[in-house]
This record gives structure tokens, C-alpha cells and sequence, in this order.
């Protein structure tokens, strides 16, 4: 919301009260609270007819520093919260002096001045990193609407951007933009989200989540062009402040603090393809489209149903329509016995037509307006009402039908729609309905995941998820909604990954080709080499068919190429997926996430890094002219072994088989044997490529399994011509490629777990290359 009108005045009607003068400081228990008056209360006349705000000051976990400052403290706490989780016990440290109180957390600090001069800070070692001066927080009164808020403005230094706030499609840096964290269905070319996640972190290494469920409205220098102004309804405001001091830390403490994103089974990582959305399609169909990828040669791993396998004003039933699927188990089977997973879709509603409506509104499992009637609209499905997910018993039938499509040979979801919930409605559990409104897609995906992960095991569980709140990175996969077929819209659909991949979550995915329209053979096979370099890779529209045939034969070449390529790259892939599930890096990163320390990274948002060493930039052209920056070193074409020079931008034209894919130098990148799928044995005959090795500088590369752990380590550590090499665990047939490396002459093997059978280096392609056989 707007409270100011230019640098003098307040909005019209408005009413502000800021905490200014500390009162007293009090420690309870592990939190430090603060009791401060709008004005000197030292004289017993001055504290009559006045507010007093309390101010709570607390870490969940060390380096994370909580806030809660609270005006009237009468209010029902009626929930949902968002899932935070205290993962350490952190040794905090008081102070509480003459000018100031503090409460430490590791290297982060939180002090109150005290006097005349009231700010409140927020340091790293000493060092204010950010925070608010006088007048910058408090209590708002709107005389006309007769709503109150909280609100609070902390600093943005010099040159400090801003990143986050959820899925956004908008500009990657949100400097100079106003958000409303209010989950809606608005695709992919508004300023709307469908995955709104109050949190936004900055280059200078800290990051901000406002412990709101319900709609926090952001200001980010724009109202207060120096400030980060948030505001929430209400008579408390609660945030955190999450130190780094990098922006993966940041990630790190806060994906600790809301949960850790899922390892995605190795098979997700495919090539799905869907039946598109109002296309005809039956069993034959679906044959046809997968009987094409196996002629031309086309790997494909999962295909999925997208809304009429049920029948049309039914969804969800979660019945197969019997008219175009008369076998439906029958049907699966035969899929599954091509080496195919199966998605399908649902959503959280129920259309009238459906049996299920009306033992949904009998039992109570339907969402209810306050004068108990099943709420109700036609915006969707016909007279659709919702699923009560606060009902135990609601959850239970839900997933009820869940699990009879498992055992029938479904093996994950797309779970669809989870944004537009209603706000004039009664929760079975009596839940604010302001706060439910986007935390409904968060219990919504849980429990569908948890389903999957009851039938399959927790390792098989996987979603191919739209909506999303804080904690809804644990289920993953997340794609980015409904986008055009343009070159903008891939353009804006990357923003949006960039975004979100910043908010926690650490796998992504787009409707390659574009949702709406039908793309321009261009347009398709550019997206296509984009959406085959994300974490996952599916192809799907609207009213036409993805099939890369009906674009042109060279589609298909594109196709064929680029998802080998992945197959061949997931060695190298599932550590970096693990990676995200561990510490919260996403395997799709900006670029500012992986340089922090260089500035020219801090605006990218048409490229960025797949894992720590793959730099992809989409081409968004039809004649192929892309621009792109590289950071310091010397980078290699993964493809064409080129180099190309770093701390500079390039311009370069590619074909429709080739972008800007170039190799981190000091890489050792790990490749697979297997072109055709992408889960398999990663340990057996893998490649290692290594990329402009320096002198004296040592590359890693880890093999894992397909439950992320890690089987075997290469280390390359270079002295001069000669080139050592030391293993962990085991691997077989393994090669190394020397890539760009010259003047080594000499390489060792210094390892107990592995033998070698006579080194050998011979030219690679009769150039300077080099490989060494082991």
C-alpha cells in the first residue's frame, strides 16, 4: 500500500504512530522485548493517553533474527502459519546499555538506539548491513476504509538490488516495483503470480521474510526509492532478517527455516510430453504422438493427461472418461510397458456435474460460505465448489482417489489451479480466510505429495505443481503457468524461473513451445534447446498439439539433440539437484546468485547457470543474434570446444542447434553413457571433461546415485606440466578429456579405491586435446 505522498506528506485519511522513545527493555526467556512509546514517556503525565509498542526480538536459528512488533495484542490468533522449522539452538548473546539494546545471533546483530535518535538496526559483525531510522515503522490507521496496518521500511544501500518475492515475471530486479504477495491466476505476462512468497534477498548478502500468510503489500524502492517498505492488515508485523553474508547462504538458512526442497526422482528429469490441454485425443492418439518420438529416434520419458481424460463439466471425478478411455488400466499398462511414467491432472475443485460434488457438499468436505452454503461459481468448472483441505476427513477422501489412480499405474500429478480461494468463506478448522488464501495451495500440494509419497516411497514422489506459498518448495517440481508463444513470453517465462529459483525453490520448469498460440517453427526449437537446459523439460500447449512434427523435421532434430544432451548431462545434473535439496541452491540459478562479487551480474535475466558450471543464455530471435556476459576466465563451448574470453559481454548468432552453452573454467564436468534416458548408472563408464585448468588449481567432480548420494569423487590438481589425479569410491571405465589444457605432459593417479590399467594420452580430434583413458 501507498502510506506516502511525496517525501512531506502522508496519504489522505491516513493516521501514523511510530515507535520512538525505548520505554524499557526486558529479557524473557531467549527473546529480548522492547517497550517503546511514540514519544519521551519518562514523566509519568506523558505516559497517560498514549500507545506503547512491544517489540520482540528472537533467532529461530543462528544468523536469523525475528521481529514482531505488536499495537493491540487482544486479537485471536485463528492461523495458518507458515511451517517454520528451528533447526539449531543458537548461543545468543544481550546487551542492554545506556544507548542501546541488542540481541546477538552468530555474526548477525539486531540493536534499539535509545533517546532521542531511535533506529534499528541490523549488523554483520559490527557492520549495518540494513535496518530502519525514526518514522520508518509503526502503526497505520486508514479513517476511511476504518483498517489498521503495520508497517516497516529498512534500507537499501547504494547499488543494492532486490530479488525474490515469488514466481514474478516482472524485471528480475524489483527495485522500483510494487508487489502485492496475492496468489492469482494471471499467466505469465502480468505483474500477478501464481507462487507469491513474501521473502526478497539482496546482493548485499541478506535476505527478508515478512511472517505473513496473508497479503504483505511490498514497496521496494518506490514509494521510498532508498527503502524496502513492506506493510500487512492488521495490529502486529513479524519478519525476519536472514544473514549470509552470501546470497546461497542466504538461501541456505532460509530453505533450512521453511523447508528444504525434495530430490525429484532421476526419471523427472526427462523429456515429458502432454496431450495439450482442449486438443481431441484418445488411446489412439496418445499412441500415434508416442509411436512418433520412437520412429524418429526421439527419447521420452513421461507422458501426461492433461484435463479431459476426465469427462468435460466433471472435473475432478478422477474417473477416466469411459467414452475416450474405455480401458484406462489396460491403457497404462501398455504405456508403462514402453518404459513410460504417467502423469495426470487434477485440481482442487469440483464441478457440480460431478458424483463427487454432491457427497463432497453431504459430508462436509466443500468449502462453506458463513451462512453454510457450499460456496459456489461457474469461473471454472460449472457450479464448482472447493475442497476443504483444513477437514481431516476431507483430506482423506481426496487422496482417497489419489491412491486408486496409483494403484491403477498413475505415478505423479500436475496439480493444477490452488489461486483463486475465495476470502468470504468459512474454514472447517476456522481459519482466517485473508491468511488461507495463499497458504491453501502450501496444504493443497502437501497432501498430494504426501499421497504419492505413501503409495511410491518417499524417493518416487513428484508433482508438476502451478500455485505455491512459503514451505511449498518441498514439494517439487514447480512450473511457471500459462505463457504465449513468443519469444517475449519465453523471455518473461525465465524471468519468472530466475525469480523463483531466488525464493527458495530449487526445480523449475515452462511449457516448452509456449501454452497459448500455436509457435512459429522458430520460435518452438529455440524454446526447445531453453527448455531441455532447465531442471525439467515439458512440452505443452493449449489447443494444439508439441509434437515436434507438426513444426518441421529439423524440430525434431532439436528435439532429439537437445534431450540426448541432457541424458548425457545428468551425471553432472542429479549432484547439482541434490545440491538444491541439501543447502537450497537452485539447480537453475541467476547469475548474481553464483558471482556475487561481480556487479555486471547483478541485472542478468536472459542467462544463467545451470549447476556451479554450466552457463546457458537462451536465444530469442529467429535469426539467431544473442547477446550474453560471461564473468572473469576463460569459458569453453560446451558443444563447438571454442573459448571465449571473460569480464566481457559477446555477441554471437546460433543455429537452432547450438546457444551460448559454455563451461566455468577450473570445471571437471561429468557426462553420462547413456543418451536415451535420464536415470541410470552414473558410476558406470562416465566422461570427465576438464575445462582450462590453471596452474596450481583443483577441479571436483561427484557422482551420485539415484538417491543423490554421493558413490565416487575425481579431484584434478595441476603443478606446472603435470597433472594429478585422486579418486574416492568407485566408478568403472571411466575417461578423462582434457578440454583447452595445454602443456600438461605428465598425469598420476594417487588413489586406494581404484586401479589403473595403463595410462594412455592420445589426440582427441587431432588437436590439442588430450585423453587419458583409465
Amino acid at each position: 500500500m501507498k502510506i506516502s505522498d511525496g517525501n512531506w506528506l502522508i496519504q489522505e485519511g491516513l493516521v501514523l504512530t511510530h515507535p520512538l522513545q525505548v520505554f524499557e527493555v526486558q529479557r524473557a526467556g531467549n527473546e529480548m522485548v522492547i517497550y517503546a512509546a511514540p514519544k519521551d514517556a519518562s514523566e509519568r503525565a506523558s505516559q497517560l493517553d498514549s500507545p506503547l509498542f512491544t517489540l520482540r526480538f528472537f533467532s529461530p536459528q543462528t544468523g536469523v533474527i525475528g521481529v514482531r512488533i505488536t499495537h493491540f495484542d487482544g486479537e485471536t490468533d485463528k492461523g495458518p502459519h507458515y511451517p517454520l522449522i528451528q533447526s539449531d539452538t543458537p548461543e545468543l548473546r544481550f546487551e542492554d546499555n545506556a544507548e542501546f539494546a541488542a540481541l546477538h545471533s552468530g555474526s548477525l546483530s539486531v540493536r534499539v538506539t535509545k533517546g532521542d535518535n531511535w533506529t534499528l538496526d541490523f549488523l554483520r559483525d559490527g557492520r549495518r548491513i540494513t535496518g530502519s531510522v525514526a518514522k520508518s515503522n509503526g502503526y497505520v490507521q486508514d479513517n476511511k476504509s476504518h483498517k489498521t496496518y503495520m508497517m516497516e521500511r529498512l534500507d537499501l544501500g547504494v547499488g543494492e538490488t532486490v530479488y525474490g518475492l515469488g514466481e514474478r515475471f516482472t524485471a528480475l530486479v524489483k527495485n522500483g516495483q510494487t508487489v502485492e504477495t496475492w496468489n492469482r491466476d494471471g499467466g505469465t505476462s502480468t505483474e500477478q503470480s501464481y507462487k507469491n512468497i513474501p521473502f526478497y534477498l539482496t546482493n548485499r548478502g541478506y535476505g527478508v521474510l515478512v511472517n505473513h500468510p496473508e497479503c504483505v503489500s511490498f514497496e521496494v524502492g518506490s514509494e521510498k526509492v532508498s527503502k524496502v517498505q513492506f506493510s500487512v492488515e492488521g495490529e502486529y508485523l513479524e519478519y525476519f532478517v536472514i544473514d549470509g553474508p552470501t546470497p546461497k547462504k542466504v538461501l541456505d538458512r532460509y530453505t533450512r527455516l521453511t523447508g528444504r526442497p525434495a530430490l525429484p526422482p532421476a526419471w523427472s528429469f526427462g523429456l515429458w510430453l502432454t496431450t495439450s490441454f482442449t486438443t481431441n485425443y484418445d488411446e489412439a492418439t496418445v499412441n500415434s504422438f508416442i509411436d512418433g518420438m520412437a520412429e524418429r529416434n526421439l527419447p521420452l520419458h513421461v507422458f501426461h493427461f492433461d484435463c479431459f481424460w476426465m469427462k468435460a463439466f466433471q472435473w475432478c471425478d478422477f474417473e477416466w472418461d469411459p467414452q475416450t478411455f474405455p480401458d484406462p488400466q489396460g491403457m497404462l499398462q501398455r504405456l508403462k510397458a514402453r518404459g513410460l511414467k504417467i502423469c495426470v491432472w487434477i485440481n482442487p475443485y469440483i464441478g457440480q456435474k460431478s458424483p463427487l460434488f454432491h457427497e463432497g457438499k453431504e459430508k462436509g468436505y466443500l468449502l462453506k460460505r458463513p451462512d453454510g452454503r457450499v460456496w459456489q461459481w461457474d469461473k471454472w468448472q460449472a457450479g464448482m465448489g472447493i475442497v476443504d483441505f483444513t477437514n481431516p476427513q476431507a483430506c482423506e477422501w481426496y487422496a482417497g482417489h489419489l491412491k486408486r489412480l496409483v494403484d491403477m499405474g498413475v505415478d505423479c500429478f500436475k496439480t493444477d489451479f490452488g489461486e483463486r480461494i475465495p476470502t468470504d468463506v468459512v474454514w472447517h478448522d476456522g481459519c482466517d480466510p485473508q491468511k488461507m488464501h495463499n497458504h491453501y495451495a502450501f496444504v493443497y500440494n502437501k497432501l498430494v505429495y504426501e499421497t504419492l509419497q505413501d503409495k511410491l516411497g518417499a524417493s518416487e514422489a513428484v508433482l508438476f505443481a502451478r500455485s505455491a506459498s512459503v514451505g511449498a518448495q518441498q514439494f517439487p517440481v514447480h512450473w511457471g503457468g500459462d505463457c504465449y508463444a513468443t519469444y517475449e513470453s519465453m523471455a518473461e517465462s525465465l524471468r519468472g524461473g530466475l525469480s523463483i529459483g531466488l525464493s527458495g525453490f530449487g526445480f523449475w520448469s515452462h511449457d516448452i513451445g509456449g501454452f497459448e498460440n500455436t509457435a512459429p517453427a522458430h520460435i518452438y526449437k529455440r524454446w526447445c534447446a531453453f527448455g531441455l537446459l532447465s531442471s525439467h523439460s515439458r512440452l505443452h500447449g493449449s489447443k494444439s498439439y508439441r509434437v515436434p512434427w507438426v513444426y518441421d523435421d529439423e524440430a525434431c532434430d532439436v528435439v532429439r539433440q537437445f534431450t540426448q544432451l541432457k541424458c548425457r548431462l545428468m551425471p553432472y545434473l542429479y549432484p547439482a539437484s541434490a545440491q538444491a535439496a541439501k543447502s537450497g541452491t537452485p539447480v537453475m540459478r541467476a547469475m548474481m546468485l553464483e558471482f556475487p562479487e561481480d556487479p555486471a551480474c547483478d541485472y542478468l535475466d536472459r542467462q544463467y547457470m545451470l549447476g556451479d558450471n554450466l552457463l546457458v543464455a537462451p536465444v530469442f530471435s529467429e535469426q539467431g543474434d544473442v547477446d550474453f556476459y560471461l564473468p572473469q576466465g576463460r569459458w569453453t563451448h560446451l558443444l563447438s570446444n571454442e573459448v571465449a574470453q571473460g569480464s566481457r559481454w559477446h555477441r554471437q548468432q546460433h543455429g537452432f542447434d547450438s546457444l551460448p552453452l559454455y563451461v566455468r573454467p577450473n570445471t571437471l564436468l561429468a557426462t553420462g553413457s547413456n543418451s536415451e534416458k535420464p536415470d541410470y548408472d552414473y558410476s558406470e563408464r562416465p566422461e570427465f571433461h576438464l575445462f582450462e585448468l590453471e596452474d596450481g588449481a583443483i577441479a571436483e567432480s561427484r557422482l551420485t546415485d539415484l538417491h543423490g548420494n554421493v558413490v565416487f569423487t575425481l579431484n584434478a590438481h595441476r603443478s606446472g606440466n603435470t597433472l594429478t589425479l585422486t579418486t574416492e569410491g568407485q566408478a568403472t571405465g571411466w575417461t578423462l578429456c582434457l578440454r583447452n589444457i595445454h602443456s600438461v605432459s605428465k598425469c598420476s593417479l594417487a588413489t586406494t579405491s581404484a586401479t589403473a590399467q595403463g595410462i594412455r594420452v592420445t589426440p582427441e580430434h587431432g588437436s590439442h586435446q588430450f585423453v587419458i583413458v583409465l
